[in-house]
C-alpha cells in the first residue's frame, strides 16, 4: 500500500515539473506585448495611409490610455495625450481612432487645428471581443505616428442599451458643455462635451422584444470657439451610449463656445455657451486683497 502511495506521488510530482515547465514556455502579453498585427489592421492602415510609413517612436509626439481589461465592455475610457502644443507652424492636424477588431474599426476620426491648444481627447468606447485599439497621430506636415494598446473586452457593440428606447428619445440631441476651470487668455482650457443620444449600433437585442433596434448613432461633432474650429470628429457606434468627450480649446478673448452634432438619421442638435476669460493681472489682483 505504502509502495503505490509512493509512486503516486513520484507520478503526481513529475507530472507537476512537466506542467510547470510548459506554463513557463508560454509566452508572457502584457498590454504592449501583444502582438500589434493584424490582417484588418492591414487593410484599414492601406485604406487611410496607403503605404505612408507610420512611426512607433511616439514619446514625443502621442500616447494612449486605456484600461487593460475593461469592467463594462459598452464605457471602455480611452485618453489620447499628445505630448507638444499646437502652433501655427507645427501641429496634429488628425488623429486617427482605430479598434481592430470591432464591427467597424474606424471608431473616430478627430480634426484639430493651432486654436485646438492641444489635441487632446477623451472619450468612451465599445468594444466587440479582444483587441488592438490604436492612436494615429497625422502631422500638418503630413508624418505619423502611432501608439497602441491591447485590451481585453468583448460584447461591448451589442450590449443593450443602459436604459428604455422611450427614455433615450426624449432626451435626444440634449447636450451640456462644460470647462474645469475659469479660462485664461491664450493658454489651453479643458473643455467637456456630454450628449445625450443612444447611439443605438443595430446589433443590440431588445432583452423584452427580442428585436434588434435600428441603428442611430452620432456620426459628426463640430465644435467652434468664436466662430473659429476647435475640434471636428468623424464617429460611429464604436463610441458608447451617449457621447462624452474631453478636449482643449484656446480662448483669445471672450466668445461662444458651440457644439453642432448630426447623427445618423441627419437630426443636427447644437449648444452653445458663453465664455469670459480672466485676465491673470486681474486674478492676482483679486488675491492681494
Amino acid at each position: 500500500m505504502k509502495s503505490d502511495l509512493g509512486k503516486s506521488i513520484v507520478r503526481f510530482s513529475s507530472w507537476l515539473t512537466l506542467l510547470c515547465s510548459l506554463v513557463l514556455a508560454l509566452p508572457v502579453y502584457s498590454a504592449d506585448d501583444a502582438p500589434a498585427k493584424s490582417d484588418i489592421w492591414d487593410k484599414v492602415r492601406a485604406s487611410l495611409f496607403e503605404s505612408r510609413p507610420i512611426s512607433s517612436n511616439t514619446d514625443q509626439v502621442i500616447q494612449l490610455e486605456t484600461p487593460l481589461r475593461a469592467e463594462d465592455a459598452a464605457t471602455v475610457p480611452v485618453s489620447i495625450k499628445t505630448q507638444m502644443p499646437q502652433t501655427a507652424k507645427q501641429y496634429i492636424k488628425k488623429v486617427y481612432l482605430v479598434i481592430d477588431n470591432n464591427p467597424s474599426p474606424i471608431a473616430a476620426i478627430f480634426t484639430f487645428t493651432p486654436d485646438s491648444g492641444r489635441a487632446d481627447v477623451e472619450t468612451r468606447v465599445r468594444i466587440e471581443q479582444y483587441t488592438h485599439i490604436r492612436a494615429i497621430a497625422e502631422m500638418n506636415d503630413g508624418k505619423l505616428y502611432m501608439a497602441s494598446r491591447y485590451i481585453k473586452a468583448s460584447g461591448g457593440c451589442s450590449a443593450p442599451a443602459g436604459k428604455d428606447a422611450e427614455a433615450a428619445m426624449a432626451s435626444l440631441g440634449k447636450m451640456k458643455i462644460r470647462l474645469d476651470s475659469v479660462p485664461t487668455p491664450n493658454q489651453p482650457t479643458l473643455a467637456q462635451l456630454m450628449i445625450s443620444h443612444p447611439n443605438t449600433s443595430g446589433l443590440a437585442m431588445d432583452q423584452v422584444t427580442h428585436l434588434y433596434a435600428p441603428p442611430q448613432f452620432v456620426r459628426k461633432v463640430e465644435v467652434s470657439y468664436a466662430g473659429k474650429p476647435i475640434m471636428t470628429a468623424e464617429v460611429d457606434f464604436s463610441i458608447s451610449e451617449n457621447p462624452n468627450f474631453r478636449f482643449y480649446f484656446v480662448p483669445r478673448g471672450d466668445g461662444e463656445l458651440k457644439a453642432v452634432i448630426v447623427d445618423s438619421k441627419d437630426l443636427t442638435f447644437e449648444n452653445k455657451i458663453l465664455v469670459k476669460t480672466e485676465q491673470p493681472n486681474v486674478r492676482q489682483a483679486e488675491r492681494d486683497k
